[in-house]
């Protein structure tokens, strides 16, 4: 791989994030790095449409995470920490407060349990989509990507009823989030030159006419 996905590879593997223990950090609403309609809509247009490759050979142990951030905080904290409201963490980096709102249903929440981190492009699509060629390192970098709007605290029986669908399989309940979601997710696949499917690629269409 090389250019602007190797960029991302390299940045989530060095990036630091400090939490500091006890203290609420201020909420940011969304991941980082989600582009203008009118970015994604060409993007968009810049993938490769494909038939999806084999899952010969996949496994979620190809793309290890959770991985350790910074000091006791792995991925999954670091995202929680991130995105939460007032949150505040032990010297474990465990949320200890706090709540979390779902963009995908709009549900909110104040035990970490009740969230799941999803991976906006699921580790199998881009298996089948082009990181079955990557290196182990290179799907670790993928996997906790916290450059892009590859990672989202979710409420988890959504997270769960995504799966590993493509959006021509499944969208988030609330039809206002349509619009972002599309965005983020045609952003990772073009950060990572994954090919989308063109079932996959007319679901995104119609999706960022929503914006």
């Amino acid at each position: 791989m090389s250019g602007k996905a190797l960029g991302a590879f390299g940045a989530s593997l060095v990036l630091a994030v400090g939490v500091v223990i006890g203290l609420g950090g201020s909420a940011q609403a969304v991941p980082p790095g989600i582009p203008s309609a009118a970015t994604a809509q060409q993007e968009l247009a810049d993938l490769t449409v494909a038939p999806d490759g084999s899952m010969d050979g996949y496994s979620r142990d190809k793309f290890p995470h959770w991985h350790t951030v910074s000091g006791t905080c792995d991925t999954r904290e670091t995202v929680l920490e991130r995105d939460g409201d007032g949150v505040e963490v032990g010297s474990d980096c465990y949320p200890t407060s706090g709540s979390w709102t779902s963009p995908y249903d709009g549900g909110t929440w104040t035990q970490p349990s009740d969230v799941d981190i999803d991976h906006m492009v699921p580790l199998a699509v881009a298996w089948r989509t082009g990181a079955s060629s990557w290196t182990q390192d290179e799907r670790e970098a993928f996997a906790n990507d916290l450059d892009s709007p590859q990672l989202w605290a979710v409420t988890d029986n959504v997270n769960q009823s995504k799966s590993d669908q493509t959006p021509d399989e499944w969208k988030p309940p609330l039809e206002s989030d349509w619009c972002e979601y599309a965005r983020a997710y045609t952003h990772v696949k073009y950060l990572y030159k994954l090919t989308v499917n063109s079932a996959e690629e007319g679901a995104l269409e119609d999706m960022l006419g929503t914006c």
